[in-house]
C-alpha cells in the first residue's frame, strides 16, 4: 500500500511537468525562425512543437558550414541557427498524379529503367506518369514492355530524343552518356506546357522510399527557387582529385543531377533556355568540353544564380561514385531514400559499403514485376481498353471448369522485354532468313552450339522469371561465342501461370524478326552447317515471294545419343541413318507428325518436291515473315505446331521439301508439360476441347474449305 502523501506528490510533479511543456510550447511558437507549411505550400504560424525546419539557401548563396560532407550530413542544406523542432513535409494527397522524367537510350539503359521503375512502384502510393525521352531502340523496347506490363495508375509518354539533339549537339561532352547526358537541360521546353512540376531521375538510381516524400519537398521552394538538388558527394568540383584537374565552376562541392526537382513553369518564366545556353557558351570559351554532361552546366548556372536552387537532404541522392564521400551522409542518416550508382562501373563500383547497397539493388533487379500490378484503391484510374477487355474475359471464366488453367493461361498477358541484350539489326538483303525459336531456362545450353550451326540472324523468345533473366544475362556475358553475336535478338517473356505459353513465345520471336523470311524451328534442333546459305539460295532459285506462295520444308531427324558426330552433308546423314545412329524425327513415338515429308523420296531427290498436307503434319518450315501467327490458345504440350501448319495450308501455301536441307533434334529430358500430358486424362481432354474450338474458328474463317481438317481432330493424342 502506498503512503497517503504519495498521490499528492505525484500530482504536484505532473503539474510542474505540464507547466514546463507549456512554457516550451509558447517559446517555440514565438520563434519567428520556426515555420510550418500550410497545405497550399505557404509558410504559416507554428502550431505544434514538431514544426518543419524550412530549408533555405542563405542570401549570400553560400552553404552554411564547411560542407554537408564534413561531419553533419545535413550541414549546408539546413540553417543550423534554427530551433531544434523537427516536423515533416506534408505528403501530397493519395490520388495526386506525380510526374517523373527520365532520359533513356539503348538496350542497357532500358534494362536499368525497368529496375528503377520497379523500385518506384514498390513504394509508391500515388498514381505516376513517366515522361521518357528515348532513342528509337529504347522506345521500341519500353513501349512493348509497358503495354504488356499493364500496371494500374501508371501512365507513360514518349519523347523523341533525336528531335532534341540539335539543341545540345553544339556542346562538347566527354562523359560516357554522350548527347543523351545533356538532354535534361531542355526538358522544360519539351514537356507539356501545362505540366508545372516534375522529378527528373537518372536511370542508375534505385528508390528506397515512396517518391511522394520527394515530391513533398517542392513545398519548401521559395518563390525564386526552381531547381531542387542534392549536394555532390565527392571532391570533383573542388578540383583536387589530381594534378591540373580543372572542373566547371560550382558552389563548394556543387550539386549532383541524378535526382532533380524541376519547377517547370517557373523555369520557363525566368528564361531557363537562355540562362543555361549563355552560361555554357561563356564557360566553353575557356573549357574544352563538359566532363559530367548536364551536371557541369547546371552547376555553372547555380554558381552564377544561387537563388535558383533549393538544396535537398543528402538521403535523396546517396552517390556511390569512385571517389564518393557519401559515408558522411549515410552513417548519420537514419533512413536513406535514393541510391545512385553514378560510377561508370555502376553496381560493380568498389567502395567501403558497396556490397550492402548492391544487395538492395539486386532485390529489385530480380523482383517479380508481375507483383507490382497493384491497384491504388480509392483513386480514379483510366483503364486501357485492352485491359478492360481482358478483365471482362477473365471474369467470365469458371474456376470450377476442369480446363480453367488452359483458359486462364491463354488469356494471360505476359510482360515482354524485346531485345533484352544489345542487338544489331542485319543489313537489308532480299532473301535473308531469321531462325525463330523459343526456350526456357533449362535449354540455355543449346545456345552456343546453335550459334555455331547457324551464322545468320536469330530471334529467340525466352520464358524466364525476373531472377532468371539476370542469370541469362550473365550466361551470355560469360560466353565468348554468345557475346560476340550481335545479330541474335533475345526477347524475354516473363513467366506467369502454370502452363508453358509456347505459341505466345513463338509469336513474340516471329514478330521481332527483321528479315523477309523466317525459319520456324525449335531450340533443341541443330540445323545443317550449310543450311543458312542453302535456304537463301533456294528462296532465290524458286522465286518465292510475290510470284509463289510456299512454305519450304526442312526434313527433321533425331539422335538418341547425347554425343555424336554431326553430319556435314546429306551423304553423311544418310550413312548415319542407315547405321541406326539417326532416325527420322519422332519415328518411334509419332511418325505421322513428319511422314508426309516422304523421307524415302527425299533420299533420292535432287530438286524440291511438293507434298500434300495430312492430319497431324508438323514440319519445320521456312516462310515469309508476314506468315500467319501461331494460335495462342495452345499452351503447354500438344497441337501447337500442327495448328500452325493447318493455317498455312488453309491459306494455300505450297509445301515444298528441300532435297539438301536437314535439321537434327538432340535428346533431352521430358518437359513438365509433356509429363502432364502423358499422365493426366484431364489434360488430354482439355487439349481435345481446344482442338474442337480451333476447328470451329477455321470453319468461320474458311467455310467449307475447312472440312478437310476435321479428320485431324480424331486423334485423342497428339504431339507438340
Amino acid at each position: 500500500m502506498l503512503p497517503r502523501g504519495r498521490p499528492r506528490a505525484l500530482g504536484a510533479a505532473a503539474l510542474l511537468l505540464l507547466l514546463l511543456l507549456l512554457i516550451g510550447f509558447l517559446l517555440l511558437g514565438g520563434d519567428p525562425e520556426c515555420e510550418r507549411l500550410e497545405p497550399d505550400g505557404r509558410a504559416g504560424d507554428l502550431g505544434c512543437p514538431r514544426c518543419p525546419l524550412t530549408p533555405r539557401v542563405p542570401s549570400d548563396g553560400r552553404l552554411r558550414g564547411a560542407s554537408a560532407l564534413d561531419g553533419d550530413p545535413m550541414a549546408g542544406l539546413w540553417d543550423h541557427n534554427r530551433s531544434a523542432c523537427d516536423p515533416w513535409p506534408q505528403l501530397p494527397p493519395k490520388c495526386e498524379l506525380l510526374h517523373v522524367a527520365i532520359v533513356c537510350a539503348g538496350h542497357n539503359s532500358s534494362r536499368d529503367v525497368i529496375t528503377l521503375v520497379k523500385s518506384l512502384l514498390f513504394y509508391r502510393k500515388n498514381p505516376l506518369h513517366l515522361h521518357l525521352v528515348t532513342d528509337a531502340v529504347a522506345r521500341n523496347i519500353l513501349e512493348t514492355l509497358f503495354r504488356t506490363w499493364m500496371v494500374p495508375a501508371l501512365g507513360v509518354s514518349f519523347y523523341h530524343a533525336d528531335q532534341l539533339q540539335p539543341q545540345i549537339s553544339w556542346i562538347p561532352n566527354k562523359h560516357y552518356s554522350g548527347l543523351y547526358g545533356l538532354m535534361k537541360l531542355v526538358l522544360p521546353g519539351i514537356l507539356p506546357p501545362g505540366l508545372a512540376r516534375v522529378i527528373v531521375l537518372d536511370t542508375d538510381v534505385t528508390f528506397a522510399s515512396d517518391i511522394a516524400e520527394l515530391w513533398a519537398l517542392f513545398a519548401y521552394f521559395s518563390d525564386k527557387q526552381v531547381i531542387g538538388l542534392v549536394e555532390n558527394q565527392s571532391d570533383w568540383y573542388l578540383g583536387n582529385l589530381w594534378k591540373n584537374h580543372r572542373p566547371w565552376p560550382a558552389l563548394g562541392r556543387g550539386f549532383n543531377t541524378g535526382v532533380i526537382l524541376l519547377w517547370l513553369d517557373r523555369l520557363r518564366q525566368v528564361g531557363w533556355e537562355q540562362i543555361w545556353t549563355l552560361t555554357a557558351q561563356r564557360e566553353l570559351l575557356t573549357l574544352a568540353a563538359t566532363s559530367l554532361a548536364d551536371q557541369d552546366i547546371f552547376n555553372a548556372v547555380i554558381k552564377e544564380h544561387p537563388e535558383l536552387v533549393q538544396p535537398l537532404p543528402c538521403v535523396w541522392n546517396v552517390q556511390l561514385s569512385d571517389h564518393t564521400r557519401a559515408e558522411h551522409c549515410y552513417s548519420e542518416a537514419a533512413d536513406l531514400k535514393v541510391i545512385h550508382w553514378n560510377s561508370p562501373k555502376k553496381v560493380r563500383v568498389k567502395n567501403k559499403h558497396a556490397g550492402s547497397f548492391r544487395n538492395f539493388y539486386l532485390t529489385f533487379l530480380g523482383y517479380d514485376g508481375n507483383l507490382l500490378r497493384r491497384e491504388l484503391f480509392g483513386c480514379p484510374s483510366q483503364t486501357l481498353p485492352e485491359a478492360e477487355q481482358l478483365q471482362r474475359a477473365l471474369a467470365q471464366l469458371d474456376e470450377e471448369d476442369a480446363c480453367f488453367e488452359f483458359r486462364q493461361q491463354q488469356l494471360t498477358v505476359h510482360r515482354v522485354h524485346i531485345t533484352f541484350l544489345p542487338h544489331k539489326p542485319p543489313p537489308p538483303r532480299p532473301h535473308d532468313i531469321t531462325l525463330v525459336a523459343q526456350l526456357s531456362m533449362d535449354r540455355l545450353q543449346m545456345l552456343e552450339v546453335l550459334c555455331r550451326h547457324w551464322p545468320g540472324p536469330m530471334s529467340l523468345a525466352l520464358y524466364l522469371t525476373d531472377a532468371e533473366a539476370q542469370q541469362f544475362l550473365h550466361f551470355v556475358e560469360a560466353s565468348p561465342v554468345l557475346s560476340a553475336r550481335q545479330d541474335v535478338a533475345y526477347h524475354v517473356v516473363y513467366r506467369e501461370g502454370p502452363l508453358y505459353p509456347v505459341n505466345q513465345l513463338r509469336n513474340v520471336a516471329l514478330a521481332q524478326a527483321l528479315t523477309p523470311y523466317v525459319f520456324l524451328s525449335d531450340i533443341d534442333f541443330l540445323p545443317a552447317y550449310s543450311l543458312y546459305d542453302y535456304l537463301r539460295a533456294s528462296i532465290e532459285q524458286l522465286e518465292l515471294g510475290s510470284r509463289r506462295k510456299a512454305a519450304l520444308v526442312v526434313p527433321a531427324f533425331e539422335t538418341l545419343r547425347y554425343r555424336f558426330t554431326f553430319p556435314s552433308s546429306k551423304a553423311e546423314l544418310l550413312a548415319l541413318l542407315d547405321s541406326g545412329l539417326l532416325y527420322t524425327f519422332r519415328y518411334h513415338e509419332w511418325p505421322q507428325g513428319h511422314a508426309p515429308t516422304d523421307y524415302a523420296r527425299w533420299r533420292e531427290a535432287q530438286a524440291p518436291y511438293r507434298v500434300q498436307w495430312a492430319a497431324d503434319y508438323e514440319p519445320y518450315v521456312v516462310v515469309p515473315r508476314d506468315c500467319p501467327r501461331y494460335d495462342p490458345r495452345f499452351v503447354g504440350f500438344g497441337w501447337n505446331k500442327v495448328a500452325h501448319i493447318v493455317e498455312l495450308d488453309a491459306q494455300e501455301f505450297e509445301l515444298l521439301v528441300l532435297p539438301e536441307a536437314f535439321t537434327i533434334h538432340l535428346p533431352h529430358a521430358p518437359s513438365l508439360d509433356i509429363s502432364r500430358f502423358r499422365s493426366s486424362s484431364t489434360y488430354r481432354d482439355c487439349l481435345q476441347a481446344l482442338k474442337e474450338e480451333f476447328h470451329q474458328d477455321l470453319s468461320r474463317r474458311y467455310g467449307a474449305a475447312a472440312l478437310k481438317y476435321l479428320t485431324a481432330l480424331q486423334q485423342p493424342r497428339s504431339p507438340a
